[in-house]
């Protein structure tokens, strides 16, 4: 019979194979799940991990995509690796995205370039302060960050569909819930023409190295994930819980922001009800995939934006649900925690009694 045995110590080896497990199982009920659909498993597997890659262009989508995930998932990872649970980035990332849409909004024809860095510092400032309300409680009343963080998710969007339904909305509009179009010079610079790829993968991938020197290289990273992981050993060697706390959550909070003010500078160009798009919590699921790693955060963030658009494909080429993307991710994630298991025990055979 299989049992499971505890090993001495956790596996480094399956550390690192297990998110490639988690994704193979991941393919492989995917290819079930096209199977009873009705539809052809290889088309569906070329539309989820080839269509997304096979053209210049596709391959831009697709870093306009990952751009987001990956900024998310880096401040994320701040916050787990010190034992702070914000699953709110995406109600951080919606108000980024309503205090960079209120700078935006000032501009006209008169405004320079110099817009852009106050849009992108209003975006990181508008997450950080929805990250502090979090902090603020958790660090004066012991309120748990896991429900207040998520309930706040839910009052950053009624601000933002105040602000489109009320005092933003467009006056020319056709009475569309949406802000009027930011004018040209508020746009994101891009990276290339024929691209919607912008500097926000430059400010993405600098992030993950400036992650990795903090986390790995610095002392104040090291105290850092000791003040969140163990706060009494954090006291005794001089550490501080509280600063953990707040540094973890203002850098989460303020990185979720930057990706909202990114995306309402950039693709989307004016705010409306859809800024919500499910990236501070598809986020959670890259920051885990990756290991809480900031390289390993890069390639499962590209992964996971496959899945976005591998699911817009489906919608529109196979007749399939949008909401196969959420059923991708979901796959994924249970498929981790349950290969993460291999980490702490083997699987051995023994024979039963006779």
């Amino acid at each position: 019979m299989l049992k499971l045995e505890a090993r001495p110590q956790p596996s480094r080896f399956w550390t690192l194979a297990s998110p490639v497990l988690a994704l193979l199982i991941t393919v492989l009920i995917g290819v079930c799940l096209f199977a009873a659909l009705g539809k052809d498993p290889v088309r569906g597997l070329q539309i989820f991990f080839w269509e997304p890659i096979k053209t210049p262009y596709a391959l831009g989508e697709l870093m306009v995509k990952a751009t987001p995930l990956l900024i998310i998932a880096l401040g994320l990872a701040v916050c787990f690796r010190s034992n702070v649970w914000n699953i709110g980035a995406e109600g951080q990332f919606v108000i980024g995205a309503v205090a960079a849409g209120g700078v935006a909004l000032l501009a006209d024809k008169t405004t320079g370039p110099w817009i852009v860095p106050a849009i992108i510092a209003a975006g990181v400032l508008g997450g950080m302060a929805w990250a502090g309300i979090t902090a603020l409680l958790r660090d004066r009343f012991n309120a748990n960050e896991i429900l207040v963080s998520l309930m706040l998710v839910y009052v950053a969007d009624m601000v933002l569909n105040y602000m489109v339904f009320g005092p933003w909305k467009d006056p020319q509009g056709y009475n569309f819930p949406q802000t009027k179009t930011f004018d040209a010079v508020t746009r994101i610079p891009r990276l290339m023409e024929g691209s919607r790829v912008s500097i926000g993968l430059l400010l993405g991938l600098v992030g993950a190295g400036a992650l990795w020197v903090f986390l790995f290289r610095t002392y104040a990273g090291f105290a850092q994930q000791v003040g969140g992981l163990a706060p009494s050993a954090a006291r005794y060697a001089g550490f501080s819980s509280r600063k953990a706390l707040w540094v973890a959550l203002l850098t989460s909070g303020g990185a979720a922001g930057l990706a909202g003010a990114l995306e309402v500078a950039g693709p989307l160009g004016q705010l409306t009800p859809f800024v919500p798009a499910g990236y501070g919590f598809a986020a959670i699921i890259v920051a885990f995939v990756g290991r809480l790693h900031p390289v390993g955060i890069i390639f499962s963030a590209i992964l996971m934006s496959m899945f976005y658009i591998g699911g817009e494909l489906a919608q529109s080429r196979l007749g399939l649900p949008k909401s196969l993307t959420g059923v991708f991710q979901g796959l994924l994630l249970f498929s981790l925690l349950a290969c993460d298991t291999l980490m702490a025990y083997r699987v051995t055979f023994r024979k039963g009694a006779r």
